[in-house]
């Protein structure tokens, strides 16, 4: 049995205890690893530790194989109807709803995001996302062609990875559809934020999930991850991360079974601006598009392509309104914080080092590319102009809140521009002509685009990349695909040779 942490919190965004369980989550109940290893959780706020969770290897994963193994051919995949699945997942997401604060605090402490996102946005599409997923649970159908019918079944056990960056927002978007569909999952979270993966693992029995179907191994992507990428008997895995990881993933899949392999991967998304769009909702939505969680986002527009006849008045209220978040960054439990830190020390440096590779190219820093304070990982938001397209400032994803911004003259040289990249994940455009909005959005090679807004995702939508940018898709029916292998059953209704 492994331990519980606690702690009491004193702010003035959330007053009250936070609790969590540090061990694994194998065969429906909490247990140590084999070989007794630990990981540290830092607060990205100040640097300081916040507890130790137990880390896994390859022999914690094939333990949690069995017990999924077990599960679906006993108490699960096609044993179990869909409305039953749905109404356990109905009641894991009224389980994290009646918990919504706790997990937010859980969330800011971990990743650093502001309480009031943490629980208004992360928590909350959480819960509609597995409710949206309980809901498909009984309408996994085939079809009859002639004589025949299909059948969607499920793949039986499969590997999930998780990123640091939504931590719980892409728990759901992967187990959603997963258990929906029938499978048992070996999940496993980013060694860096697993606070509130080791929480949500805490309901799953009180949720009705039997013991094995939901297993949560912590642990190094180089043990654990490979492990799940590797394993004979885990028939798929869905992976969301970095490209360079995600390419390493398929090379395992490849060496060992062929699991089926989905990825999520990283992006270097444009947002494109004309002179005839609307400035003020303009200026919103590119500070939303790449501010928004320090940056930390796959689908970021941080390639700002502005037109020639509104550029500089673009760039002065862009600017102000980084100067704004600058004001308001700090602790994610301050009043009025909009701005938290970046989630580790590594990823602190790898910023610098982009804004240092800017100053050494040539790119003007316009505003931020300093630190911001003295303790913890935070970076002020940061505005580049004077950019080239091979820069790595415009071809390379920082993963944090830096923005180039970029003049353009036409249409076509602007799209020219905005798919000069290995990425392929999102894309937005600013203009209010719609015949415009629509030809460019066929034309840029991206898989989620946006017109006149920037990363509005929908849970019935589904989301994923083009090119470098990943392999299938997350959320809506699409998810459900990606989960389920279809079956041909042919039947002789008389025929006689």
């Amino acid at each position: 049995m492994s331990e519980v942490f606690k702690l009491e919190l004193n702010t003035p965004a959330y007053k009250g205890t936070v609790s969590f369980p540090t061990g694994l989550f194998i065969g429906g109940k909490f247990v140590e690893p084999i070989e007794k290893g630990k990981i540290e959780v830092v607060n990205p706020s100040n640097g300081k530790v916040i507890t130790s969770v137990s880390a896994g290897t390859g022999k914690d994963v094939d333990i949690a194989v069995e017990a999924a193994r077990k599960a679906y051919k006993t108490s699960w995949g096609l044993k179990v109807q869909g409305s039953v699945r749905g109404q356990m997942l109905l009641k894991l997401a009224s389980l994290i709803e009646q918990n919504i604060d706790e997990f937010a605090a859980l969330e800011s402490l971990n990743v650093g995001k502001p309480f009031s996102v943490s629980k208004n946005g992360d928590v909350t599409n959480t819960v509609a996302c597995l409710r949206y997923y309980g809901g498909w649970a009984d309408k996994i159908q085939g079809k009859t062609i002639e004589f025949a019918y299909t059948r969607h079944e499920p793949y039986g056990v499969v590997g999930q990875i998780i990123p640091w960056n939504f931590p719980l927002s892409m728990i759901s978007w992967k187990i959603g559809p997963a258990l929906a569909t029938g499978n048992c999952i070996i999940l496993k979270p980013s060694e860096i934020t697993p606070l509130t993966a080791l929480k949500l693992a805490s309901l799953v029995s009180e949720a009705g999930f039997p013991p094995g179907v939901v297993n949560i191994v912590n642990g190094y992507g180089n043990t654990v991850g490979q492990s799940i990428a590797e394993h004979p008997q885990i028939s798929k895995v869905a992976f969301t991360g970095s490209t360079l990881t995600g390419r390493k993933i398929q090379e395992a899949s490849a060496k060992s079974n062929l699991k089926v392999v989905t990825l999520e991967l990283g992006g270097k998304s444009p947002h494109i601006i004309f002179d005839d769009a609307d400035l003020e909702q303009a200026v919103k939505w590119a500070i939303r598009g790449i501010f928004s969680n320090g940056g930390q986002v796959c689908s970021a527009g941080s390639r700002i392509y502005v037109q020639e006849g509104i550029y500089d008045k673009f760039l002065e209220a862009f600017t102000e309104g980084a100067k704004h978040i600058s004001k308001n960054t700090g602790d994610p439990f301050g009043e009025g914080v909009v701005h938290g830190p970046q989630v580790s020390s590594m990823q602190f440096d790898r910023i610098m080092t982009y804004i240092d590779s800017a100053k050494t190219d040539g790119a003007t820093i316009h505003h931020g590319g300093e630190r911001h304070g003295t303790e913890g990982y935070f970076v002020k938001p940061t505005i580049f102009t004077e950019c080239k397209p091979g820069m790595k400032i415009v071809q390379e994803e920082i993963f944090g809140p830096c923005a180039a911004v970029i003049k353009f003259k036409t249409e076509e040289e602007v799209i020219e521009m905005a798919n000069d990249t290995t990425y392929g994940l999102a894309a937005g455009v600013f203009t209010e002509n719609a015949a415009r909005g629509i030809r460019m959005v066929h034309a840029l090679e991206a898989g989620s685009t946006f017109i006149n807004c920037y990363n509005m995702l929908d849970k019935a939508v589904p989301f994923g990349g083009y090119k470098q940018s990943g392999i299938g898709r997350e959320l809506g029916e699409y998810a459900i695909d990606m989960y389920t292998q279809v079956k041909a059953v042919h039947v002789n209704i008389g025929l006689r040779l």
